[in-house]
């Protein structure tokens, strides 16, 4: 049994692009059935990822964590400003800003909206084989370097979201992400372990699984604007190390299924209850995303908290 980050017995390779099999619904779940993941260079437009990013880096801006006089767009951060931030406070829910900053992000109605673009619900339509629910719940990561940063450990996400183990999440930066800024990587296979275990780790949702000594390879690429990953709740995947410095990183984390498959109460909700949806959406252009998910007669559960704990799949 090891907590390997897979720097010695995982080896690392590139990430399959399965663009060319889109509308191709048979060889896209042929692939992800045995992979665990599929990846798309440019499925989003890229003019509609960087109006978002500007949105988001405005944030940043405005609570002074970004270099005065420069370019909110190159995202070239105040490390020493960012250090200034309370440790605790920075980690909030593992998006890498205070809260007051988190809930400026949670309000902008782009963020929301994307999730809803024709390119990803026609994708999950193509897996699920009906019209995806878009689970309520979306998570932004502000990953601004400081002394403290600490990478996303190895995780799955089944272990933090519960509900049906069908469900996938759709990764994506908010600007190019060339391996060095960070990226996501994901284990290439490990959907088909099953359930791991965890113990507490640093790092965004503070759980690492224990990962099997099996020689899955870890996969990840240079990212670049409208590229999307998306991995099963079962498919390991970890943050690497922001080797750049000074540079934000930003992206988001979406999640669908199929609407007649259990889902928790808590992937209803704004991400770690900051807000109300009321809140939310206060200052809206368009109201037709609001409470989209209620009119579907959804299966609700409550999420069990021992799942965490309990010993599950160990090598």
């Amino acid at each position: 049994m090891t907590t390997a980050t897979g720097t010695t017995t995982n080896p690392t390779v590139e990430l399959v692009d399965s663009t060319p099999l889109l509308g191709d619904a048979q060889a896209l779940l042929a692939r992800a059935f045995e992979d665990g993941y599929l990846f798309f260079r440019g499925l989003l437009a890229r003019d509609r990822v960087l109006g978002l990013r500007a949105q988001m880096m405005d944030v940043a801006a405005r609570h002074g964590w970004l270099v005065d006089g420069t370019d909110p767009m190159d995202g070239i951060a105040d490390v020493d400003a960012f250090d200034r931030v309370p440790p605790v406070e920075a980690a909030f829910c593992g998006t890498g800003i205070p809260l007051d900053a988190y809930r400026d992000i949670y309000q902008i109605e782009e963020f929301h909206a994307i999730g809803h673009d024709p390119a990803l619900t026609s994708l999950y339509t193509s897996l699920f084989g009906v019209e995806p629910l878009r689970q309520p719940l979306s998570i932004a990561r502000v990953m601004i370097p400081g002394t403290g940063f600490v990478p996303t450990p190895p995780h799955q996400d089944y272990i933090h979201i519960q509900g049906t183990k069908n469900v996938w999440t759709a990764w994506f930066p908010l600007g190019d992400c060339p391996r060095d800024l960070g990226g996501l990587a994901v284990l290439v296979g490990s959907q088909k372990d099953g359930l791991l275990t965890y113990h507490a780790a640093q790092g965004a949702g503070e759980l690492e699984a224990y990962i099997c000594d099996s020689g899955l390879p870890w996969a990840t690429t240079d990212y670049a604007a409208g590229d999307v990953l998306t991995f099963n709740s079962l498919t390991v995947h970890r943050g690497t190390p922001n080797k750049l410095g000074d540079l934000v990183r930003l992206s988001l984390d979406l999640r669908y299924q199929r609407p007649d498959e259990e889902i928790t109460r808590g992937s209803l909700t704004p991400h770690c209850n900051i807000l109300e949806w009321d809140e939310v959406y206060r200052d809206w252009q368009d109201p037709s995303l609001q409470y989209y998910w209620r009119d579907r007669p959804l299966k609700v559960i409550e999420h069990d908290e021992k799942l965490r704990w309990q010993k599950h799949k160990i090598c």
